[in-house]
């Protein structure tokens, strides 16, 4: 019989911590449930990885400080602008995302950032995720902090899932942390690793070990990767999506919500936004994967009748400069637009002015909205939540949006 110091040692084991997230917190058994507080409601967070250029994908088209800015660059109404209100229109790639906001399922924010904001991928990235101040440094994320306040004595770590390989900032909380895994599936097959299973099922030491936290820690990642395994069987989407990494992983966010996995929050994440050279093609070719992604995802949840409790949030770390650089792409800059879809959106369509390219502050947008009073609106809003709290201050929430 294996020992526990053998466990340990065990390469075996090592190979299968790289899958396993020891950050779980020790849960009571008994709380592996369902959680369906909040009227059921959910959160989809699509993360649009580099900096998407937010001039293009939602298009001031009758603006001629636009072109001016972008000769080369600026996209043209001939070729094929979808128009929106308010001047404004989609990329001529998000044909699917342009029939659900004709549906009144999508809602546009422009200008959204923070004050003194800062251009590095990783800083303004952390800044997002973990809803601080620019000068403030957290270690924790606005959805972890989240999952740390909500339903305490019930918590389960699937009640935050990220569908990708590696947990975001934005779902780590003090306490408790999301779980990231690709597919049920594949993950539930790690955790039947023989080691596992065998010192998932021993008996604690006492409740000061840490090699109990550890085994512990196994078991209970292990009942949770057989929860999802188990009830993810109950729906297999029949809806064609994108056969992109993005694609699958949308189509897998669906299928463990149409199957009723009691998780609150989602996160998705889409990379390569940071064109610096020959951009229209390359954002294009990533707008379209997001809008056919996005279009599946709301088409497989109507079916299913769970898109009026979803809400789908769409945000990038920073937009680009207003001017094209000589490379015909466009360099780090500031506020951007962000997106919301859902079929429980009170207000739809273009919600605030139009970026003002007048007034720049050095060549760049200046933001007409803090993305904390976006995240305050949707955890007290939507999610039911103390949002000043898990703010750590108070920010001004947008009157009936959700």
């Amino acid at each position: 019989m294996t020992s526990r110091r053998d466990f340990l040692k065990s390469s075996v084991l090592a190979s299968s911590l790289l899958f396993v997230p020891s950050f779980l917190h020790a849960l009571d058994r008994q709380g592996l449930r369902d959680l369906r507080d909040a009227r059921g409601r959910r959160l989809v967070v699509v993360q649009l990885g580099g900096g998407n250029d937010g001039l293009n994908t939602v298009i001031p088209y009758e603006n001629d400080l636009y072109y001016k800015a972008r000769p080369t660059l600026g996209i043209r109404p001939q070729s094929g602008i979808l128009t929106l209100d308010q001047g404004l229109g989609f990329n001529p790639a998000m044909t699917r995302l342009k029939g659900l906001y004709d549906q009144g399922q999508v809602a546009v924010l422009n200008s959204v950032g923070y004050p003194n904001p800062d251009r590095s991928h990783f800083r303004s990235m952390d800044i997002w995720q973990s809803g601080s101040a620019s000068d403030q440094y957290l270690s924790t994320g606005w959805l972890g902090r989240y999952l740390d306040s909500d339903c305490p004595s019930c918590q389960v770590p699937y009640n935050g899932l990220e569908v990708d390989d590696t947990l975001s900032l934005a779902m780590k909380g003090d306490l408790r942390k999301g779980l990231a895994l690709k597919n049920p599936e594949k993950f539930h097959q790690i955790t039947q690793n023989r080691f596992i299973a065998q010192v998932s099922s021993e008996k604690p030491l006492g409740a000061l070990s840490e090699l109990d936290y550890l085994y512990k820690t196994l078991a209970e990642t292990a009942s949770s990767s057989d929860y999802l395994y188990q009830t993810s069987k109950v729906y297999k989407s029949a809806v064609a999506y994108p056969t992109t990494e993005f694609g699958r992983n949308l189509k897998t966010t669906a299928e463990l919500i149409n199957s009723g996995v009691g998780s609150r929050v989602f996160y998705v994440s889409l990379t390569g936004f940071d064109t610096h050279v020959r951009q229209q093609e390359q954002q294009g070719k990533l707008l379209g994967d997001l809008s056919e992604g996005l279009g599946s995802f709301a088409e497989d949840l109507q079916k299913a009748g769970n898109f009026d409790d979803t809400l789908v949030l769409v945000f990038s770390e920073f937009g680009r400069r207003v001017t094209q650089n000589a490379s015909n792409g466009t360099d780090h800059g500031t506020a951007n637009n962000v997106l919301l879809l859902g079929g429980g959106l009170k207000q739809k369509g273009i919600l605030n002015a139009a970026p003002d390219l007048q007034n720049l502050l050095d060549g760049d947008l200046c933001h007409q909205l803090d993305f904390r009073s976006l995240y305050a609106t949707i955890l007290h809003d939507w999610l039911e939540a103390d949002d000043s709290a898990i703010l750590g201050s108070q920010f001004e929430r947008l009157k009936g949006l959700v």
